[in-house]
C-alpha cells in the first residue's frame, strides 16, 4: 500500500511541476484557425486612337512591285520599282495614347490586313514603336505604328483606305 502512496504522490508531482502555457491537445477531432484574404482593383486600360492621325503610305507610282516602309517614327522608304511622287511624299506613323494604372507594365501588339480601292487591294503589315511599355506615374503612355505595304504592280491609280487593331493588355 505505502509504494501505490507514494506512486500516487509521484504522478501528482510530476503534473503540478509541468511548466505554465503548454499546449495541450484539443479534445475532439477538429481545429479551426482564421485565415486572410486579399484583393487589389487597378484601373482598367484605355487605348485611345489619336484623332486626325493614320499610317500613311504617302503618294508613290509602282511598275512591277516593291514596298514603302514608313518606320514607327514617321520616316519612309522604299523598294523594288516604287517611288515616292515629288512633292507627294507624305509618309505618317498613326498615334495612339493609353491610361491605366499607374506605373504598370503592357504590352503592345497590332494586327496587319489590306487596303483597297474597288476590288484592287494591297497587303499591309504594323509595327508599333514598342512592344511593352509602362504607364507613367500619372498613368498614361503614348505609342506610334509604322508599317510596311506591298504593291504588286498591278495595282489601279486611287486612293486605299483600310483599318488594322491595336491592341494592349497589361504584363
Amino acid at each position: 500500500m505505502m509504494q501505490r502512496l507514494l506512486s500516487t504522490a509521484a504522478i501528482a508531482v510530476a503534473i503540478v511541476a509541468l511548466p505554465a502555457g503548454n499546449a495541450f491537445a484539443a479534445s475532439g477531432n477538429t481545429s479551426t484557425a482564421a485565415g486572410s484574404v486579399t484583393a487589389a482593383v487597378v484601373a482598367p486600360l484605355v487605348l485611345t486612337h489619336t484623332a486626325g492621325s493614320a499610317l500613311g503610305f504617302g503618294k508613290f507610282t509602282v511598275s512591277t512591285g516593291g514596298t514603302v516602309v514608313v518606320t514607327a517614327a514617321g520616316g519612309g522608304s522604299t523598294t523594288g520599282s516604287v517611288n515616292f511622287v515629288p512633292g507627294g511624299t507624305t509618309v505618317t506613323a498613326d498615334k495612339f495614347s493609353v491610361t491605366g494604372d499607374i506605373s504598370r507594365s503592357f504590352a503592345v501588339t497590332t494586327t496587319g490586313g489590306t487596303i483597297s480601292n474597288g476590288t484592287k487591294t494591297m497587303a499591309f503589315t504594323t509595327t508599333p514603336s514598342v512592344a511593352t511599355t509602362t504607364t507613367s506615374t500619372t498613368g498614361t503612355a503614348a505609342f506610334t505604328v509604322g508599317g510596311t505595304l506591298t504593291a504588286t504592280g498591278t495595282e489601279t491609280t486611287g486612293n486605299y483606305v483600310g483599318t488594322y487593331n491595336a491592341t494592349v493588355t497589361y504584363n
